[in-house]
């Protein structure tokens, strides 16, 4: 089982259906959607209204969600899950489904509500939970080859926490991967 996250930098990227398409043909995938625009909009406000990082994070979250919807409405035949147990259940059932993250929203500051964690470390967060043997982050952005996940963070491909989480998936054989955009060929065959 593999869980996939599609950057939200996609957004109007014309490959995002062909992800989509080629998702929901291979079954058993649980996609979470990122942030993009939406979190962007939430990073804003905050900075503008100065409202705390809890705050701050469930604008994020459902900037999530709002992609999600939108990945929904590109490609219908992918269920929409809103919790850990639904995206079980449609994996059990050998299907591909989007995460609707509103599970991650919080009424106290824990170590998801803060910058350095952004959808990239909450796709490792639910690889874990989901026990995956296998998570990819997309990119818009081009990836060096071969680079470690520190490496990523520094150059800013993916955030600061997830070096952290990426080697909490490696500890429980979860192989992690970062693509660029074009990488489908390579993730799903």
């Amino acid at each position: 089982m593999r869980v996939v996250k599609l950057g939200g930098s996609l957004l109007r990227d014309p490959l995002l259906p062909a992800w989509l398409d080629r998702i929901a043909r291979a079954g058993r995938c649980a996609v979470v959607p990122g942030g993009g625009a939406f979190a962007d909009a939430a990073r804003a406000a905050q900075a503008h209204w100065r409202v705390d990082d809890v705050a701050a994070h469930n604008m994020a979250v459902l900037g999530m969600a709002q992609f999600a919807h939108l990945l929904h409405g590109l490609a219908p035949r992918l269920a929409l899950a809103d919790s850990t147990d639904g995206l079980r259940a449609q994996l059990a059932a050998g299907r591909a489904a989007i995460w609707l993250p509103l599970e991650l929203q919080r009424e106290a500051a824990d170590v998801l509500t803060r910058w350095d964690v952004t959808s990239d470390s909450l796709a490792a967060w639910l690889a874990l939970r989901l026990g995956a043997n296998e998570l990819v982050l997309v990119k818009s952005c081009a990836v060096p080859a071969a680079a470690t996940p520190a490496e990523l963070a520094a150059a800013g491909i993916v955030d600061r926490a997830f070096p952290g989480y990426a080697a909490q998936c490696a500890h429980a054989g979860i192989t992690c991967r970062v693509v660029d955009r074009s990488g489908f060929d390579i993730v799903l065959g």
